[in-house]
């Protein structure tokens, strides 16, 4: 005959699971909500990559500096899941900081060198993103990889890139965050938010608080204007409220030991 705690013990077990599928379902559904954002930034890194070569075939160098700075946002609006689910590709788009490919060895010759003598470069750029963005539509999307990835590049956010971030030669390190941010923020909106409030309102609200706040750091006008002591501590407990969530969300704990770039 089985105990009362034994009973009670199996009663919360199945409650458990029974809370974990009906949050799995709707997260994932959620999770397939993304993948348009994903395939437009990646997108728009292939289009302004394949600009780039346009203007460095013609040796115009402004041209191609702008074409750059385009690509660049939609690649960090996405860093959400490169690193995770696109590991190679990811880093041969955006190898930091010993880069001898993509984005920033292409940025060290166009804003460093003020050289457009980067066709080759830009040809393997191109080719990269082309051949990530073929795969865009056919990816499983797992919840789990993209709390993954949010973490991981919160975290970056105030401990990779606080200190000037990785496009300090074209100056653009500034847009980087705000793009890294405004990724984060849509993927916890459209995948994660509305499961974590409908299981916990406070700790949802806590969650967003933190992203808002770090949308306001990054709305500085300028790099020497960003708090970076404010960015940081957003960052880590952005970090660490996420990573409170994860269980309310039938997720794993994301851990920070794959730590992007």
């Amino acid at each position: 005959m089985i105990g009362v705690r034994t009973a009670a013990g199996l009663m919360l077990l199945a409650l458990g699971i029974g809370l974990r599928a009906a949050i799995a379902a709707p997260i994932d559904d959620a999770a397939e909500q993304y993948r348009p954002y994903m395939i437009e930034g990646i997108g728009q890194a292939l289009a302004g990559a394949r600009d780039l070569r346009e203007r460095i075939a013609v040796h115009d160098l402004a041209g191609a500096k702008k074409a750059w700075i385009s690509a660049r946002a939609g690649w960090e609006r996405s860093e959400v899941f490169t690193a995770g689910f696109v590991p190679e590709l990811d880093a041969e788009i955006d190898a930091w900081p010993n880069a001898v490919s993509g984005f920033h060895a292409v940025e060290a010759k166009l804003f460093g060198a003020g050289s457009t003598d980067a066709l080759a470069d830009v040809d393997e750029l191109v080719r990269h993103l082309d051949s990530l963005h073929g795969k865009l539509y056919g990816m499983t999307l797992s919840p789990q990889g993209l709390l993954d990835g949010t973490v991981r590049l919160a975290y970056e956010v105030g401990e990779g890139k606080a200190d000037g971030g990785e496009s300090r030669i074209s100056g653009t390190s500034l847009d980087d965050m705000r793009n890294n941010v405004a990724g984060i923020g849509f993927a916890y909106r459209t995948i994660f938010g509305p499961a974590l409030g409908a299981a916990d309102t406070r700790l949802a609200e806590a969650v967003d608080a933190r992203i808002r706040q770090l949308e306001v750091i990054v709305a500085a006008p300028d790099l020497p204007h960003v708090d970076i002591p404010a960015l940081r501590r957003a960052s880590e407990e952005l970090v660490v409220t996420l990573q409170s969530a994860s269980a309310k969300l039938g997720l794993q704990r994301p851990t920070l030991e794959a730590n992007l770039k």
